[in-house]
């Protein structure tokens, strides 16, 4: 090729392609020259190859793309968790916008799975209505105890008051830690030195009382023996204590520590979850049969910021409106987006004989 040919190929190539493949491409046309046999280097082929460089980037594209539709599917089955390697899917044609897209469907359906209809204006409804009135967890709940106390002494109040609150009315647990209070033991070193006899009838008529009383004492041995008399400040040492379990270990570690690390499930945040469709069975549309099952279903939706609030908020709502037997549907706000409302109201005296049909 002669000189001044190679020079208007050089400086047709220069233009026509991009910068990151000019030099290459004089090296080849300097080659050709320097070697007669090798055919002329042409700008098409240039071309060509430059054409072919897009198709590769684009099908990392799709690549790209179709890792984050399949993970969004899959993910609306099951929690996110590490993305798998690309190798494991099959890709086909979408724009990148496509990606922008599924990146904020995949959040939002993260932080809304599982959630129930209505949930938002249900909890909003249930929160108006306890503003109205007091409910016995407001002034005699288990956070109430030793409420004038110095922290430490405070926070083994709460233990003591958790301990004896199960199948125990809020009114009768509050008169025990008074009596308790009044005869000076409610700290570990006193309630060790009093024997079990007089310990039970002090807070009888708790639920259950002798068996409290026994707890109560060896907790509080415990208590100075390995915590220089304080209360345990994790959930795991918590529940290594006789008599508490999940859901007076987690309302301790929120009232005493300001660590929730749980919601605190008891017979009236159960039964109120469940009548509303909260909470359902593991891989089920049952309702729940424990307040354990009831915690895990509630913790999977349930923003964290109401974990706290919801137990009282709950079980101020039991004890005034939506109570155990015939609850009150007729004065309940949000009786027109219940699923259980007027459902148990009607429900038959069961002293009352039923009428055969003849």
């Amino acid at each position: 090729m002669p000189l001044a040919l190679l020079a208007r190929a050089a400086l047709f190539c220069s233009v026509a392609m991009p910068p990151t493949t000019r030099s290459s491409r004089m090296l080849r046309a300097a080659h050709a020259e320097l070697n007669p046999d090798v055919k002329e280097v042409k700008c098409e082929s240039s071309i060509s190859f430059e054409l072919s460089k897009p198709e590769v980037v684009s099908s990392v594209k799709r690549k790209n793309v179709k890792r984050v539709l399949e993970v969004t599917e899959e993910n609306l089955k099951k929690k996110v968790g590490i993305v798998p390697d690309i190798e494991d899917f099959r890709y086909g044609k979408a724009s990148p916008s496509l990606v922008r897209l599924e990146k904020k469907v995949r959040v939002s359906s993260v932080i809304k799975a599982g959630a129930p209809e209505n949930w938002e204006a249900i909890l909003k409804g249930i929160k108006n209505m306890r503003l109205s009135g007091e409910a016995p967890v407001d002034t005699k709940g288990c956070e109430k105890a030793g409420s004038l106390l110095p922290p430490k002494e405070r926070r083994f109040a709460v233990l003591v008051s958790t301990m004896m609150s199960s199948q125990t009315k809020d009114e009768v647990t509050h008169a025990a830690v008074e009596r308790l209070s009044e005869k000076g033991l409610l700290e570990p070193n006193a309630i060790v030195r009093t024997d079990e006899v007089t310990l039970a009838n002090l807070i009888k008529p708790v639920g259950f009382y002798q068996r409290k009383a026994k707890y109560i004492k060896e907790a509080s041995k415990i208590c100075l023996e390995r915590f220089g008399g304080d209360i345990p400040d994790s959930l795991n040492e918590l529940l290594a204590l006789k008599g508490v379990g999940p859901k007076m270990a987690h309302l301790v570690m929120s009232i005493a520590w300001k660590n929730t690390q749980g919601i605190c499930v008891d017979t009236h945040v159960h039964r109120i979850s469940n009548r509303l469709g909260w909470v359902f069975r593991e891989g089920t549309k049952q309702k729940t049969t424990t307040p354990e099952q009831t915690r895990i279903s509630l913790e999977k939706w349930l923003p964290k910021d109401e974990w706290e609030p919801i137990n009282p908020l709950l079980v101020g709502f039991g004890q005034t409106i939506c109570t155990p037997l015939r609850p009150k549907c007729d004065m309940c706000g949000i009786n027109n987006i219940c699923l259980s409302a007027f459902k148990e109201s009607s429900s038959p005296n069961p002293k009352q004989k039923k009428i055969r049909s003849s």
